[in-house]
C-alpha cells in the first residue's frame, strides 16, 4: 500500500514532541503539507529544522498558538485558514488524586483536551464540506475505557473524544469527511521516558523500563511492551490516507492489546 498524501494540507497540534511530531513527520513522508504546532515559538522552530532534516524536500510550517484557549485556536484559524486534515493530539496528562483535583484543574484538562478539539474541529469541517474531502482524527487513548483510578479528570477528557468523534462523525456523514479516534496506549514517547528515568538501572535500556512499566500497570497488555510513537503515527497516517475513506466514526485502539475487550 502506497500512501499518497501530496496536496494535502495537514494541522497537527501539539506536534512540537512525542506522538504528535511522530504523526507529522509520518504526513511529511507520505507527502503532506504538514502545519507543526506548539505553544512557545522557540520550540516550533526546533521542531521545524528537525523535522526538515529527516524528511528530504519536507513543506512545513509552523503556528505557536496555547490551543487550550480560545484565543489560541483563532490564532491558529487565521494563521491557517484551511486544512484537509486536522490531527486533534494536544493534550496534558498527569496522575492526581480525585479528592485532591481542584475545579480549576478539571478545567484546565477540559480546555486542552476537548475544547481545543471541538474548536478546531468546528472551524476547519465547513471548508472539508465544501471541497467534499477531509479528515478529522481525535487523539484519545486506552485510558478512555480503562478509567486509571489516579487521574481520573485525564480518562473522562478521552472519553469525551469517543464520543465527540462518534457524533461529529454522524453530523458530517455522507459529507466525503471522515471523522476517527486513534487510542494508543503505553507509548515511548519523551514524556514517558523522562517520566520512567528515575527508575532505570544502570545497563538497563529505557525500553526494559518501559516494558516493567506496562505489565505492572496495563498486565492486560498482549504486546508486553510500550508502543513506539511511530507504530501510533502509523495508524494515524493510514487513517489519514484515501484509503481510509471507509472509515468513520470509529475508535481505532493501538493500545497493545491493553483494553480487554473483542470489540
Amino acid at each position: 500500500m502506497h500512501i499518497d498524501l501530496t496536496g494535502k494540507t495537514a494541522i497537527v497540534t501539539g506536534s512540537t514532541g512525542g506522538i504528535g511530531f511522530a504523526i507529522a513527520k509520518g504526513l511529511a513522508d507520505s507527502g503532506a503539507s504538514v502545519v507543526i504546532n506548539g505553544r512557545q515559538q522557540e520550540a516550533v522552530d526546533h521542531s521545524i529544522s528537525q523535522l526538515r532534516e529527516q524528511v528530504a524536500n519536507a513543506d512545513v510550517r509552523g503556528v505557536a498558538a496555547d490551543l487550550g484557549t480560545a484565543e489560541g485556536c483563532d490564532a491558529m484559524l487565521a494563521a491557517k485558514p484551511r486544512a484537509d486534515i486536522l490531527v486533534n493530539n494536544v493534550g496534558v496528562f498527569g496522575p492526581q488524586d480525585f479528592f485532591e483535583t481542584p475545579d480549576e484543574e478539571w478545567q484546565r484538562f477540559f480546555d486542552v483536551n476537548v475544547m481545543s478539539g471541538v474548536r478546531l474541529s468546528r472551524a476547519y469541517s465547513g471548508g472539508m464540506v465544501e471541497q467534499g474531502w477531509g479528515r478529522i482524527i481525535f487523539i484519545s487513548s486506552e485510558s478512555a475505557l480503562n478509567i486509571p483510578a489516579d487521574m481520573i479528570h485525564y480518562g473522562v477528557t478521552k472519553t469525551a473524544y469517543l464520543s465527540l468523534s462518534r457524533g461529529l462523525a454522524k453530523r458530517l456523514a455522507g459529507t466525503g469527511v471522515t471523522v476517527n479516534a486513534v487510542l494508543p496506549g503505553p507509548t515511548l514517547s519523551e514524556g514517558v521516558q523522562d517520566m520512567l528515568s528515575d527508575q532505570q538501572q544502570e545497563g538497563q535500556s529505557i525500553e526494559d523500563v518501559a516494558r516493567e512499566f506496562v505489565m505492572a500497570e496495563r498486565p492486560s497488555s498482549i504486546i508486553q511492551r510500550a508502543a513506539s510513537v511511530e507504530e501510533v503515527a502509523n495508524m494515524v497516517v493510514y487513517t489519514a490516507s484515501q484509503q481510509a475513506s471507509a472509515t468513520s466514526g470509529a475508535a481505532l485502539r493501538v493500545d497493545g492489546g491493553v483494553v480487554d475487550s473483542i470489540a
